[in-house]
């Protein structure tokens, strides 16, 4: 993706006193595409394929403007998750607890584990918070154990959030 086009992109995003510099509409003229979710996807595995960081995030930008589902994106988003190239691993920890499937739960557990580079300085484990709450939405037996197994994990946080959940569903 050129920078002017990373620059139609960005000016999707809503900021406070200003607004959205740009319409979705004009966004998909430019791509000459009439459906945002599909061109969000296209962007994405482009992206991925090249492993530029940039254009995850444009991606997902435009996947969240164009108000798309994410049921189509849950393959490419498991798949990206683990790659410590981007920066966007607590979005698609997000987009996938929207989904509330068992086949994020995979995933959503090495979210509870593992922490990027980027995200080391945070004491608040904030990705593996994110993910314990996604987990505890999902039903099934998979995510009782994964959150039985969090319970006695090393950090307090991940501990209190697992415990937290399993109460929530019932089942401490």
């Amino acid at each position: 993706m050129t920078p002017e086009e990373q620059e139609l992109i960005m000016g999707l995003v809503f900021v406070p006193g200003v607004g959205r510099t740009r319409t979705l509409d004009e966004v998909l003229a430019h791509f000459g595409e009439s459906d945002g979710g599909a061109l969000a996807l296209r962007l994405l595995r482009d992206a991925m394929e090249r492993q530029d960081a940039d254009d995850v995030a444009m991606a997902l930008i435009l996947h969240a403007a164009a108000g798309a589902s994410v049921e189509e994106f849950m393959e490419p988003l498991t798949e990206l998750f683990p790659a410590d190239w981007h920066r966007d691993h607590e979005d698609i920890v997000r987009m996938l607890a929207r989904l509330r499937s068992p086949k994020t739960v995979p995933t959503l557990a090495l979210a509870t584990h593992w922490v990027p580079e980027y995200l080391d300085w945070d004491e608040n484990r904030a990705l593996a918070v994110k993910a314990i709450w996604a987990l505890g939405a999902i039903p099934g037996p998979e995510v009782r154990d994964v959150l039985e197994g969090l319970r006695d994990d090393g950090n307090g946080i991940i501990r209190e959030n697992a415990l937290n959940q399993l109460a929530r569903r019932g089942e401490l």
